[in-house]
């Protein structure tokens, strides 16, 4: 069973950056596998915010976070990182690491979900 743990979410000022981390385990090879992240405000449904390809070859990313926010791994350590810069208030929602089930890739298709770590940018 893959799981997934966030952490790095916080309150930060509109303009500010944070950096997310995801570590993952489970018993799979993490570098055979597609990651990405994924966020859901208050009230809304989940979106998807940022994909990387197993060895980096490939990033997609929301045109909504474009030029803010970078993804990227470490395969050696088995973590996705999300640096988000010139954060805004509409950033505001519980951030989600995701996994995909296959080894393709499907930037904006996951099976499993960390527990979500909470980002609020204040104005």
């Amino acid at each position: 069973q893959v799981q997934l743990v966030e952490s790095g979410g916080g309150l930060v000022q509109a303009g500010g950056s944070l950096r997310l981390s995801c570590a993952a385990s489970g018993g799979r090879t993490f570098s055979n596998y597609a990651m990405g992240w994924c966020r859901q405000a208050p009230g809304k449904e989940r979106e998807f915010v940022a994909a990387i390809s197993r060895r980096c070859a490939s990033t997609d990313y929301a045109d909504s976070v474009k030029g803010r926010f970078t993804i990227s791994r470490d395969n050696a350590k088995n973590t996705v990182y999300l640096q988000m810069n010139s954060l805004k208030p509409e950033d505001t929602a519980v951030y989600y690491c995701a996994a995909p089930y296959g080894v393709g890739w499907l930037p904006r298709s996951y099976d499993y979900w960390g527990q979500g770590t909470q980002v609020t940018v204040s104005s």
